[in-house]
């Protein structure tokens, strides 16, 4: 017979209160068990000291006996000091999943391509704005040169008149 220590639940909806108990490890979760050897209640504080009330002789003795915790009994077992548990490590856990990637790189994509858009924008709205102000100053000059030769041969011509 597989031995498994466990926690049962027992209390109200949405009041949880566990018992750590040894059972078969075919029977239900809060089915028949053998031995219970704790209490575990999630409400309580992390360090209040009842939350988790261990019987640490009976644990030892159903572990030698070859009892397999679950990895919450283990932890609680590891904190009470009867068992030490590996830690676990999983660095894939904070990896964001495949379409979150893709949803990321479409939208590096988009606002890309938009600061590329509003680059050329400006750009262009400065082109804009410096070749009007060189543009002016070049059709000044030629309307200047036209103006004075209008007024030169009008004036030459006038003096023309005058000496006439």
């Amino acid at each position: 017979m597989a031995l498994s220590m466990r926690l049962s639940r027992g209390g109200s909806k949405k009041r949880p209160y566990y018992r750590i108990v040894v059972a078969d490890a075919r029977s239900p979760r809060d089915g028949k068990f053998i031995e219970k050897i704790g209490t575990y209640n999630p409400l309580l504080a992390k360090d209040d000291e009842k939350r988790i009330v261990l019987d640490t002789d009976r644990a030892k003795h159903w572990l030698s006996v070859g009892a397999q915790p679950t990895d919450r009994v283990a932890r609680f077992l590891d904190v009470t000091g009867v068992k030490e548990r590996a830690a676990k490590n999983n660095p894939n856990k904070g990896k964001p999943g495949e379409k979150a990637v893709e949803r990321a790189e479409e939208k590096a994509e988009k606002l890309k391509a938009a600061e590329e858009a509003a680059a050329e924008a400006k750009a262009a709205a400065e082109a804009a704005a410096a070749a009007p102000a060189e543009e002016p100053a070049a059709e000044e000059a030629p309307a200047a040169e036209e103006a004075a030769a209008e007024e030169a041969p009008a004036a030459d011509a006038g003096e023309e008149k005058a000496e006439g």
